[in-house]
């Protein structure tokens, strides 16, 4: 006798689990990956798909795959449009929960993000999803929960970034004996780095190594360096590897245009520097010493001349980064600025780490920059002639330069408000006294400064990292004399001129620089070339609308100089994209 036969009912699924087919149909669904029986049976196993939170559906993807290309259709119909975003590649990755382990083994999407040969645990191996990089306006990434700190990379991994970032660590200032810190790593933990500083060189190694394949494990190092900020601020003895570590995780945010997290380390950095007395060692002690209810904050001896050469390369790192990306920025320099006390530095001049191999530090002496600009000009900042030293000396010229242009055109909207509607108008307005002879002081000083350096068409006999230097030096230093003139150009000719010859003088140097010099340049060179352009522009207008009608051909391939050399800066340094696209909207209304 024929029985028959029952199918059995469906297990109730948890609310959510049910594939979007069977979802949108009514119909009971098994929950079966990667497809279920209900699209088996009707045949339509690419359309089981599961929206489990864990990863996104197809259609999620293909509607932001729609939002992103709508949104480069708009940049590329308005230049002025500032995107987001900057579309480089984001790396992603998976969050495991406890629940995650369970199912592990029958749903492929917890298999994604592994890779066999990773030097990390397979929770946090990374993946390239989505655009990233993003303007100051954008939120911090959420760290990743896989991100844990006890999860160190392989001593022969840790190597490799080493080696990768060692050529590139002057862009980023870092005084650090690169020799011990590879032998580091084969050290006890207890001898080693704290992972906030090492975390940010691996940061830095994969950024730099972008689009190579090293560069996914970039947002993994910058979560890893950011949770190790609070553990090494949390221990006096590991000070100096947090101030080193904010110094690199500062110029990452700025190079990358994150304007607010950049300004947040890089105050970070001076503040500490300040507060352990880095800017007050003398022969190897500190001078500052906290009061009152809580413990001194200082940093121990030292054990040998290389470690106290790299607390002096530290604080000169330090007072660079303040001096330079606060007038950037506009926001008060922290690092010290004043005749005495605890507000002037006794340090050496920064030397070069086989210097201190050899034991040789230069002599301590009193350091007050606005007393060696008005006073004695650049003759006051010594004699030393390292590359990070012509750093220093146009960092002050380029930071007092702007200081000094903002309390006149302070003084000047608040004195002559009448003045700010038309042009001939602002010819009656004149520079107070006070105001006259810092201009003069710091004019020439800037002046001096740029006849003591290497003439241009020598610069290609230079070494490459002593080129780049004089770069970077040259063009802070004709910056600062733009800024100084540029305000005062509408009424003076003589100003005028300044500025349009300093701004000359910065295109010819762009010309001398090689095409492999853009991969190792300061990524301060982004911003100081829009005040180029900036003077560049305007004499451009001032042709156009003259009459009788002259050529500006001269000017606009100057223009276009500038341009290229911001363009190609930009692929390394996506902050100078910004820029670039604020330059080209002005052009295209001339």
């Amino acid at each position: 006798m024929a029985t028959k036969s029952f199918d059995m009912p469906l297990p109730a699924l948890q609310r959510g689990k049910a594939c979007l087919r069977c979802r949108k149909r009514k119909m009971r669904c098994d929950g079966m990956k990667p497809t279920c029986q209900q699209c088996v049976r009707a045949k339509k196993p690419e359309l089981c798909q599961y929206d489990d939170g864990k990863t996104k559906t197809k259609t999620q993807m293909l509607r932001e795959n729609i939002e992103r290309l709508e949104q480069r259709i708009r940049e590329l119909e308005d230049p002025d449009y500032v995107s987001p975003v900057v579309p480089l590649q984001y790396p992603q990755f998976h969050r495991r929960s406890e629940s995650d382990s369970s199912s592990s083994t029958d749903s492929p999407e917890s298999t994604v993000f592994s890779t066999p040969h990773s030097p990390f645990p397979p929770s946090v191996t990374s993946s390239p999803q989505e655009p990233w990089v993003q303007f100051h306006m954008s939120p911090s990434p959420t760290p990743s929960d896989a991100c844990q700190m006890s999860q160190q990379p392989s001593a022969e991994f840790a190597q490799i970034l080493v080696d990768t970032f060692a050529p590139h660590r002057h862009q980023c200032l870092l005084g650090l004996h690169i020799g011990r810190l590879r032998d580091s790593f084969t050290k006890p933990l207890s001898e080693q780095h704290h992972p906030v500083l090492t975390n940010a060189i691996f940061l830095w190694a994969c950024y730099l190594s972008r689009p190579a394949p090293l560069s996914e494990h970039e947002y993994h190092f910058l979560n890893r360096a950011l949770e190790a900020l609070s553990d090494g601020l949390q221990r006096n003895q590991y000070i100096l590897d947090v101030i080193q570590a904010s110094c690199l995780l500062s110029i990452y945010f700025l190079s990358n245009g994150r304007a607010i997290e950049g300004s947040c380390h890089a105050t970070t950095a001076a503040s500490l520097a300040m507060q352990c007395g880095l800017h007050g060692v003398v022969a190897g002690q500190t001078t500052f010493e906290s009061s009152g209810a809580f413990p001194p904050c200082r940093l121990d001896q030292p054990k040998d001349a290389i470690e106290q050469g790299e607390r002096i390369l530290t604080f000169w790192q330090v007072f660079i980064i303040d001096r330079c990306w606060s007038a950037i920025l506009q926001k008060p320099v922290i690092t010290p600025d004043g005749p005495e006390g605890c507000l002037s530095a006794i340090m050496p001049w920064p030397q070069d780490m086989k210097e201190y191999e050899l034991g040789q530090i230069n002599g301590y002496h009193l350091f007050s920059t606005a007393l060696s600009y008005l006073e004695d000009g650049v003759s006051r900042l010594g004699d030393s002639f390292s590359a990070m030293t012509l750093r220093i000396k146009a960092s002050v010229l380029f930071q007092h330069a702007h200081h000094l242009t903002c309390r006149w055109e302070q003084r000047r909207r608040l004195n002559h408000t009448d003045y700010l509607s038309t042009t001939e108008n602002y010819v009656g307005l004149t520079l107070p006294n006070t105001f006259s002879d810092e201009f003069q002081a710091l004019e020439q000083a800037v002046s001096r400064f740029l006849s003591s350096q290497i003439p241009i068409h020598q610069l290609d006999s230079a070494m490459p990292e002593d080129r780049q230097a004089c770069i970077t030096a040259y063009t802070l230093a004709n910056v600062a004399m733009i800024n100084l003139n540029y305000s005062l150009g509408d009424a003076d000719p003589g100003a005028y001129e300044k500025c349009l010859r300093a701004a000359r003088c910065c295109v010819s140097l762009v010309e001398y620089i090689a095409e492999t010099d853009y991969e190792f340049l300061d990524p301060i060179l982004g911003p100081c070339w829009s005040f180029v352009v900036d003077a560049l522009v305007r004499e451009l207008f001032a042709i156009e609308t003259s009459w009788p009608l002259v050529s500006s051909a001269d000017v606009r391939h100057e223009i276009g100089t500038m341009l290229y050399a911001m363009n190609n800066l930009g692929k390394r340094f996506p902050s100078v994209v910004y820029s670039l696209s604020k330059v080209q909207k002005r052009l295209s209304g001339i």
